[in-house]
C-alpha cells in the first residue's frame, strides 16, 4: 500500500453534495462517469487524499443498492498500489475474499478491486493501480 488514494461516499446528488463541501471551503477537481460502475464521481482534494463523491446512474449500479440498503455516506477507502493484480493475489493466497476476479476499470484510468467487507472488517477497500489520467 502506497498511500490512502481516497475516501468514497455514496451520494443521490452529486450536485446537492457538492453545494456543501464548496461551502466549507472545497473545491472539485475533476468528475467522469464510470460506465463499467454506472457511476458518475466527483473528486475533492484535502491535504494529503480526497474525497470520492459516488452518484448512482441506474438502480442496479452498486452505488444505488448501497444507498437503498444503508442511505447515503461513508462507502469505502480506496488505497493506491503499484500492482492491483499482485496485491490481489497476495489477498487471495491469504484467504480474503475480493469482489471481482480480474481488475475493474475505475476513474482516471485507474485499475480497481474491492476487497469484501466480511473480510476486512466490516469496511469495503478498493485496491487502485493508477492510470495514465490520475491526479
Amino acid at each position: 500500500m502506497k498511500v490512502l488514494d481516497h475516501i468514497g461516499i455514496a451520494v443521490q446528488s452529486l450536485e446537492r453534495s457538492r453545494a456543501f463541501y464548496e461551502a466549507l471551503g472545497m473545491t472539485v477537481e475533476g468528475g467522469e462517469e464510470v460506465a463499467s460502475q454506472k457511476v458518475r464521481v466527483a473528486f475533492l482534494p484535502v491535504e494529503g487524499t480526497r474525497l470520492e463523491l459516488l452518484e448512482p446512474t441506474a438502480p442496479e449500479s452498486p452505488i444505488a443498492k448501497f444507498i437503498e440498503k444503508r442511505g447515503e455516506g461513508l462507502h469505502h477507502l480506496c488505497f493506491r498500489v503499484d500492482d492491483v493484480r499482485a496485491a490481489m493475489a497476495g489477498l487471495r493466497e491469504k484467504g480474503y475474499t475480493l469482489l471481482s476476479e480480474e481488475p475493474q476499470p475505475g476513474a482516471h484510468g485507474a485499475l480497481v478491486c474491492f476487497v469484501h467487507p466480511k473480510s476486512s472488517g466490516g469496511v469495503l477497500i478498493e485496491l487502485s493501480q493508477p492510470g495514465e489520467g490520475h491526479p
